[in-house]
C-alpha cells in the first residue's frame, strides 16, 4: 500500500515521494526539461532528501527512481562548467559533490537505485554511492563515466567507488574510454546487482529495499572479477603492471593532446596507494586541474554546438512541419548504397533497394546483413531486433517498389549524366510529395536538379564512409529547395542517428571543399621532395585521426582525384591539384582498395609502410629531403583555415558553428581544438592574417587571405563570442 509523506515532508521542485511501508521512492523529474541532470537544484534538494531519511524513523528503506522515459540521470549540468573560471572553484564543486554522495553512501537506511535509461557521469557515480542497483533490460538503459570525452575526470568519487566494485581493469576501461555499458554487460562485471523487465522494475527495487533494511540481503560487494583479475590486482607489483600499462596505452592513443584520461590514471592510483580518502582529495584536485584546460573548454564548447544542432530545425521558419519518413528507395546497392539501407533500417525505416542486375543487389544486401550481423556480435541489439531490421530491407533490379517511397536517396557513380538519367527514371514513379536526395560528395545539387520535373523537391544527403560508423550528414539545399523538403531531410537525418549540418549547394559542399586544399598542399609537399612518411606523422602528430596521405589511400585515389578535379575546375587555379596526385592516379594506384597505394597492403588491405615504388610516379623521384613538421603543419592546415573562412564568406555554411561541426564529425579535424574557426580564434585572427600573408608571399595565389578573415583582423573580431554552441 501506498501512502504519501506529509507535505512539509514532500516540498521538493525535482523530487516526488512515495511511502511503500517504510520504503519511500524517490522519483527524480525535473520540471520541464526533457532529460535528469544534476543541477544545483538537483544536489540542494538531495541534501534536504539526505536529512529527512536520515531523520525520519519510520522510513526504513528507500528507492531512487526517474520519472523520465528512457533517462534515469544523465549526468552533471554541464552549464555549471562554464561558471568554473578558477581551478579552486571546480575543485570545491567537486569536493561538494564527494561529500553529497558520502553520505548516500553511509547512510543509516539502504537506498536502491532503480536505473532505466541513460545512468552517466554524475547519475552513474550516484548509484554507485547506492546499497544496491537494479537495471531495466531495455536498449536505452547504458551506464558509463564519460567526463573525458568533455577533457574532464570524474569528479564526486567515480575514480573511487568504480575500481573497487567491478576492478580496477574494467574501471579503467570505462574511465578512459567513456564507453557505456548495457545493462547485461553491467551485470556480468558487477556493476549492477540485477537486470530485469523494465515492468518490473519499481516493484523488486522496493522489494530489495526491504530484504536490505530487514538484513535478509547483503549490500553489493564490488572486487575484479575472475582470477586472472584477482591474482594481479590483489598487489601492489600486479596494480603497478595494470597502471603502467594503462599509461602506455593512453600516452599512444592520444598523443600527448588530451591531460584527462592521465589525471584520470592519476585519481585512480592515488585511491590505491595512499586510501580512498587521498583519493577523493586527488580527484577533486585534478578535476579542478582539467576544468581549465584548453582542451576541456574546446570540448565543452563541441558538447554545446551538437546539442544546439540536435534542435535546429534546418530552415528559418519554425512553423515548417517536417512530413513523415517511412519508406525510403535507395539507388544503388554498392558500399555507400548499402551503408544508407543499413543505418535506414536501423531507424526502423522500410527501404527498397534497386541496382542494375540481380547480382549487384544480392551483394549489397549482404553488406547490409554484415553491418547489423557486426552490431549483433557486439551485442548491440538483439537477435530479435536483427531480424526485424533485416526484413525492413529487400531488393529490386526495376522501380517497382518505389511508388510508395517517401524519400528516394541516390547512390549511383558520381558522374552528372548517370545522376540525370536515374532522376528522369524514377520520378516517373515516384509520388509527387516525394523527396530526390543525392548522396554526391562534389556535384552542385543545383545542376542535379536540371533533371528534375520538381527541383524544388531535390535535396542533398551526403553521407560519410563508412556511413554507419561516421557521423556526420551534410543536408545541402539550393534556392530552390522547399524549406518543408529541408525540415523533412534534417529530421530524418536525426533520426538515423547522425549529427546533421545544413549547407548551401556549391562545388565540394562544405567538408570536401575545405578538404581539398589540404590535401592537395600535401601533395604540393610530396612534388617539392618530402616524404610519405613525414607529411602524414606531422599531421597524426598535430591531432588528426589520420594523415592525408593516408586518407587519400583509405577513400581512394581515383575518388579523391575526381572530387579533386571537379572543385578544382569550379573554384579555379587557386585549388588545382598537385601533380603527384594526378601522377599516381595515372600510374594505376588507387589506394587500399587495389592494395596498391602510396602505402604497401597485406590481401586482407592491412596498412603496411610506405611503398617505396610509388616515388616512380611522383616529381623529384626516389631523391627526398627533409621538411619541419612545423612547415608541413602550417601549409597544410592553414590552407584548410582559410578555405574554411571562404566558404562562411560565401554562404555556404551557415554558421562557424556548423563548420566546426562538419569539420570535426566529418574528416576528423582535431576535436580538442573545437574545429577550424574555434581554432582560429584561439591562434588570434590578427596571427592567422600575418601567417596566411607569409605563405601568399611565397606560395600565390593559393594562401591568399579570405577577405573576411582580413576585416576581421582589421576590427578585432572573433568567430565565437562564448563557450555554448551557438
Amino acid at each position: 500500500m501506498t501512502a504519501t509523506l506529509s507535505p512539509v515532508q514532500t516540498s521538493f521542485e525535482t523530487f516526488r515521494l512515495d511511502n511503500e511501508g517504510g520504503i519511500v521512492v524517490v522519483t527524480l523529474d525535473l520540471p520541464g526539461e526533457p532529460v535528469n541532470t544534476l543541477t544545483a537544484k538537483v544536489t540542494g534538494e538531495f541534501a534536504r532528501l539526505f536529512d529527512l531519511l536520515e531523520e525520519d524513523a519510520s522510513i526504513r528503506g528507500a528507492v531512487l527512481i526517474s520519472g523520465k522515459p528512457d533517462i534515469f540521470v544523465a549526468g552533471a549540468d554541464i552549464e555549471q562548467f562554464l561558471t568554473l573560471k578558477r581551478q579552486a572553484d571546480a575543485e570545491r564543486l567537486s569536493r561538494a559533490g564527494q561529500m553529497l554522495l558520502a553520505r548516500l553512501e553511509f547512510m543509516r537506511v539502504p537506498v536502491v537505485a532503480a536505473i532505466s535509461g541513460a545512468c552517466l557521469g554524475g547519475g552513474l557515480e550516484t548509484a554507485l554511492a547506492c546499497a544496491y542497483r537494479i537495471a531495466a533490460d531495455t536498449p536505452k538503459t547504458a551506464l558509463g563515466l564519460p567526463e573525458v570525452k568533455l577533457g574532464l575526470i570524474p569528479g564526486a568519487g567515480g575514480t573511487q567507488r568504480l575500481p573497487r566494485l567491478v576492478g580496477l581493469t574494467a574501471a579503467l576501461d570505462m574511465i578512459l574510454t567513456g564507453r557505456n555499458l548495457r545493462a547485461k554487460k553491467a551485470l556480468q562485471l558487477g556493476l549492477v546487482d540485477e537486470v530485469v523487465h523494465p515492468s518490473i522494475l519499481r516493484e523488486l527495487a522496493v522489494r530489495r529495499a526491504r530484504e536490505l533494511a530487514d538484513g535478509t540481503r547483503a549490500r553489493s560487494k564490488g572486487g575484479p572479477h575472475g582470477l586472472a583479475a584477482r591474482a594481479l590486482e590483489g598487489t601492489p607489483p600486479g596494480r603497478a603492471i595494470i597502471f603502467r600499462q594503462a599509461r602506455q596505452q593512453t600516452r599512444s592513443k592520444t598523443k600527448g593532446h588530451y591531460p584527462a584520461p592521465v589525471a584520470a590514471i592519476d585519481a585512480v592510483e592515488a585511491g590505491y596507494a595512499k586510501g580512498m580518502d587521498e583519493g577523493y582529495l586527488e580527484e577533486a584536485r585534478l578535476f579542478g586541474e582539467m576544468s581549465q584546460t584548453e582542451q576541456s573548454r574546446q570540448l565543452i564548447y563541441l558538447f554545446f554546438a551538437t546539442t544546439a544542432l540536435k534542435k535546429d530545425s534546418g530552415v528559418a521558419d519554425p512553423s515548417v512541419t517536417p512530413m513523415p519518413v517511412r519508406k525510403v528507395g535507395v539507388l544503388g546497392a554498392g558500399f555507400m548504397g548499402a551503408g544508407i539501407a543499413a543505418v535506414a533500417a536501423q531507424a526502423g525505416t522500410n527501404v527498397r533497394l534497386k541496382d542494375a542486375d540481380v547480382a549487384r543487389v544480392g551483394k549489397g544486401l549482404a553488406s547490409v546483413r554484415e553491418v547489423l550481423k557486426e552490431r549483433l556480435t557486439k551485442k548491440q541489439i538483439t537477435r530479435q531486433q536483427f531480424d526485424d531490421q533485416m526484413i525492413l530491407v529487400n531488393g529490386t533490379v526495376d522501380y517497382s517498389g518505389f511508388a510508395n517511397a517517401d524519400v528516394v536517396i541516390e547512390a549511383v557513380f558520381e558522374d552528372v549524366a548517370v545522376k540525370h538519367q536515374v532522376i528522369r527514371e524514377v520520378e516517373r514513379v515516384m509520388k509527387e510529395t516525394a523527396i530526390f536526395a543525392s548522396n554526391t560528395s562534389t556535384i552542385p545539387i543545383a545542376r542535379l536538379a536540371e533533371a528534375s520535373a520538381r527541383p524544388d523537391r531535390v535535396i542533398g544527403m551526403h553521407f560519410f564512409s563508412p556511413v554507419h560508423k561516421m557521423p556526420l550528414l551534410e543536408v545541402i539545399v539550393t534556392p530552390g529547395t522547399s524549406p518543408e523538403v529541408t525540415a523533412s531531410i534534417v529530421a530524418y537525418g536525426k533520426k538515423l542517428d547522425k549529427t546533421v549540418i545544413v549547407v548551401n549547394d556549391g562545388p565540394g559542399f562544405y567538408a570536401n571543399r575545405v578538404l581539398t586544399p589540404y590535401i592537395n598542399e600535401a601533395g604540393r609537399l610530396l612534388d617539392e621532395g618530402a616524404k610519405i612518411e613525414d607529411v602524414d606523422r606531422a599531421l597524426v602528430d598535430f591531432g588528426f585521426p589520420v594523415g592525408p596521405i593516408t586518407l587519400v589511400d583509405e577513400v581512394g585515389i581515383d575518388v579523391a582525384g575526381k572530387s579533386g578535379a571537379i572543385i578544382a575546375e569550379a573554384i579555379g587555379e587557386r585549388l588545382q591539384p598537385a601533380q603527384s596526385l594526378i601522377q599516381v592516379h595515372a600510374a594505376r594506384r588507387l589506394g587500399r582498395k587495389n592494395r596498391k597505394g602510396f602505402y604497401r597492403y597485406d590481401a586482407d588491405g592491412k596498412k603496411g609502410g610506405v611503398d617505396e615504388s610509388v616515388y616512380e610516379s611522383i616529381p623529384g623521384g626516389a631523391q627526398r629531403r627533409d621538411f619541419s613538421a612545423e612547415e608541413i603543419v602550417e601549409r597544410t592546415v592553414f590552407a584548410l583555415l582559410n578555405e574554411a573562412a571562404r566558404t562562411l564568406e560565401e554562404g555556404i555554411i551557415r554558421k562557424p558553428r556548423d563548420g566546426d561541426i562538419g569539420a570535426v564529425f566529418g574528416f576528423g579535424f582535431p576535436p580538442f581544438r573545437g574545429g577550424p574557426f574555434r581554432y582560429m580564434d584561439t591562434l588570434g585572427i590578427g596571427e592567422v592574417v600575418k601567417r596566411l600573408d607569409d605563405l601568399h608571399a611565397r606560395f600565390a595565389p593559393r594562401f591568399e587571405p579570405a577577405a573576411l578573415l582580413v576585416r576581421m583582423a582589421r576590427s578585432g573580431e572573433r568567430f565565437h563570442k562564448g563557450s555554448r554552441g551557438d
